[in-house]
């Protein structure tokens, strides 16, 4: 830790800086696709969300990647589209590109930022809980917000207790990130 730093404040600017990456990624992939991911209906998006997330567990697991990139990627991409996520629940899909690449940007700023507001809050409340954990554990979460979001969709969001589709979207952005963190550590 930074001497002149508190804890908090550490785990501030880490997240600042591993969402800072993430974000760069997102603005290439738009230069180059556009916001193409405003076609995708919530089960695709899910379902998209959940290839990131096994392939993590896999590569956990078998210790050993056949295609070349590791996990850290996955987790970036499980930001990303976690972001995605929540753009398309405020937004809906559509049949179309219907965004243009600053707009999305916008959006992805605002849910970056309400993403950190919320990992302060729960930060504050957990106190720094996240960094006695094990990554293997920020990917068995994941996997089960994803299940969560999969049975939200099957009872078209008719639910009694569920903090709902956009709670989870956030809290698999950032255990991502914190996977990004600990990776990085």
């Amino acid at each position: 830790m930074h001497p002149d730093m508190d804890k908090f404040e550490q785990t501030n600017a880490e997240f600042e800086q591993a969402m800072a990456e993430c974000r760069a990624l997102f603005e290439k992939k738009l230069h180059d696709y556009r916001a193409s991911w405003r076609i995708l209906r919530p089960t695709a998006l899910t379902d998209q969300l959940f290839i990131k997330a096994k392939r993590i567990r896999s590569l956990e697991l078998k210790k050993e990647s056949l295609v070349g990139e590791g996990i850290r990627p996955e987790f970036v991409a499980l930001v990303n589209y976690g972001i995605v996520g929540l753009i398309q629940v405020a937004k809906g899909f559509a049949d179309t590109v219907d965004i243009s690449n600053e707009g999305a940007m916008q959006l992805y700023d605002h849910y970056a930022q309400a993403a950190l507001e919320l990992m302060k809050r729960k930060n504050h409340d957990y106190d720094e809980a996240w960094r006695g954990m094990r990554v293997s554990s920020y990917t068995d979460l994941i996997l089960t917000k994803i299940e969560r979001i999969k049975e939200i969709e099957n009872l078209s969001g008719e639910t009694l207790v569920s903090e709902g589709v956009e709670g989870n979207y956030m809290d698999i952005v950032n255990y991502a990130v914190f996977g990004l963190i600990k990776l990085s550590a």
